[in-house]
Order: C-alpha cells, then sequence, then structure tokens
C-alpha cells in the first residue's frame, strides 16, 4: 500500500511537472479523433452560407441599373468600373424613419423574447420535476402544436385582437402576447429537453433540505439551464426581429411600425426601390448579430445538451 501511495504522489508530481503526455494532432482536446470528413462539409457549408450573404452586400452598394444587367460577382472581377455607390444607403435613411422602426422593433422584440422564456421555464420545471395526471398527454399535445402553421391562427386572431373583439390592434400588447403564444411550444420543448439532463440527485437534496419548488426552481434549476435559456432567447429574438406577417397585420404602417415593415414599404409599384432593401436589410441586420455574437457561446452548448441525455 506505501509504495502503490508512493507511485501515485510521483505520478501526481510528474504531470503537474508540465510532462504530461500532449495530444496527438488528430485528437481533440477531450480525447475524441478528429473528423476531416465534418471538417469539410461544414466549411463548404459556411460557403454556402456566406456567398449569398456577400452577393447581398456588394449589391446593396450598386445603382438598380447596374444590378439588373450584370450579376453582383461582375462587380467582384472587375472593381474599379463597377460604379459603386452610397446613394441605396442614403435612401434608405432618407424614405424611411429608420431609427423609430428600430426602437419600435426593440419595444415589440425584448418582451416578446423574455416573457415565452419565463412562462416557458416554469412549464419546463414542472414537466421535468413535478408529477401530475396528464403530464405526458399535455406535453405531447404542446409539441404537437409545432406543426401547426402560424398563418392559421392570424383570422381567429384578428377577430379576437380586432374591433369585434378586444379592440388591441395596433398596440404592442397584440403583438406581445401572438409572439408569446407562437414562441412557447418550441421554448417548453427545447427546456424541457435540457432541464432532463440536469442531476436529479441535486434537487433531490435540495427537497431533503426543505427547500420549495419556487426555491429550487430560482436557485438551483434556473442557474444550470442558463446555456439553454439563453439559446433560446436567441432564436426567439432574431424570429420576432425579422417579423413582418404579426407585426404587418396587427402593428399595421401606423407610428408602431418596426423597422422591418418600415423596410418592406420601400418597395414601389412594379418593384420600384428593391434596391434599397438590399442597403436596408444589412442596417437592419446590425443589431441580431451584436445579439448573436455577443451569446453565442451559450448557443451550441444550450442546443446540444438537450439532444441526448448523458
Amino acid at each position: 500500500m506505501t509504495q502503490l501511495a508512493a507511485a501515485e504522489v510521483a505520478e501526481a508530481d510528474h504531470l503537474k511537472s508540465g510532462d504530461a503526455p500532449k495530444l496527438s494532432a488528430g485528437r481533440m482536446s477531450d480525447g475524441r479523433s478528429r473528423s476531416y470528413v465534418s471538417m469539410v462539409v461544414m466549411f463548404l457549408l459556411c460557403i454556402l452560407w456566406t456567398v449569398p450573404t456577400l452577393g447581398l452586400l456588394v449589391t446593396s452598394f450598386r445603382d438598380r441599373t447596374d444590378a439588373s444587367e450584370a450579376g453582383w460577382w461582375t462587380a467582384l472581377l472587375n472593381p474599379f468600373g463597377a460604379g459603386w455607390t452610397t446613394q441605396n444607403y442614403r435612401g434608405v435613411f432618407e424614405g424611411t424613419d429608420i431609427g423609430s422602426g428600430f426602437i419600435n422593433s426593440l419595444v415589440v422584440a425584448i418582451p416578446a423574447t423574455v416573457i415565452p422564456i419565463m412562462f416557458a421555464a416554469f412549464a419546463a420545471y414542472a414537466f421535468t420535476f413535478m408529477d401530475f395526471r396528464g403530464k405526458d398527454v399535455l406535453f405531447v399535445a404542446i409539441v404537437a402544436v409545432m406543426v401547426v402553421p402560424i398563418q392559421v391562427a392570424f383570422q381567429p386572431m384578428l377577430n379576437l385582437l380586432g374591433p369585434r373583439g378586444l379592440d388591441l390592434i395596433g398596440q404592442y400588447f397584440a403583438v406581445w402576447l401572438l409572439h408569446t403564444g407562437f414562441g412557447m411550444p418550441l421554448a417548453i420543448y427545447t427546456l424541457r429537453n435540457y432541464m432532463a439532463t440536469l442531476p436529479k440527485t441535486v434537487i433531490e437534496s435540495a427537497k431533503i433540505d426543505g427547500a420549495s419548488h419556487y426555491q429550487t426552481f430560482w436557485r438551483l434549476i434556473v442557474p444550470m439551464s442558463v446555456p439553454a435559456l439563453a439559446a433560446f432567447a436567441i432564436l426567439q429574438f432574431l424570429w420576432v426581429w425579422n417579423d413582418l406577417l404579426v407585426a404587418k397585420l396587427f402593428l399595421g404602417s401606423s407610428e408602431n411600425a418596426t423597422v422591418i415593415v418600415e423596410l418592406q414599404g420601400l418597395i414601389g409599384t412594379a418593384g420600384l426601390g428593391r434596391e434599397l432593401l438590399t442597403a436596408g436589410a444589412f442596417i437592419s441586420m446590425v443589431l441580431p448579430m451584436v445579439v448573436f455574437f455577443g451569446l453565442q457561446r451559450f448557443f451550441v452548448r444550450g442546443l446540444t445538451s438537450g439532444a441526448v441525455k448523458g
């Protein structure tokens, strides 16, 4: 026993001295072998996603005549004869009240992101750690709602929230309510799958110590579920920010119009003004990109942690 302990101490000292065996170039930090096929496929997918965005950026600096006569790649092949212009960006700022549109989009997107996450987290906790009659049936019913297109609900919601109902059309509350309802099924499904991977021994220990469900939820579950909450927050914020149908139908083109509705108003008859949309698209992308890159370290963790149970 003494010799075994001495050997373990010697091995620990050897590792601390920096002489630990290094991983080979063909393995990742966790010891798994690298898949070069996956790396090539991901590289090709990144190119497929980047090329259209690059084309949109190039087109935003070309006038309508040049953009309609030749493809965007010709401007890169002959950059000095492409006729670059910033008139499209100037036309966006002059033709729309884009400042108010950004503010209105924030007023819509922030509550429409926070509210469904809050209610979905409560529901996911109940589906994961509480036992009640009909739990599985109710969860399946909520997940089944995900396959129903949101367009199916537009007419009933217009009747309910319109002049013949609650008369909320044109108010922010109507849009918050709709985005909360449309986002709840996916939020509950994502958060419930993530919470199912959390160690149940921690929850059981909290129950033994006399913690209530309220204390367990806020002091244990929420801190451990930050990756999943942030991942869904990104998806929900991007969806609400880029939404046109709900904002167009339930806010209209009034003073509460979002930035996407403002940009849609740039298109005139026969497609006139379409060259301004490319510039407006990049202007509207600024804030979503800031949100995504600010929370991206949680994004992959939140989506993959609930994919399989370890």
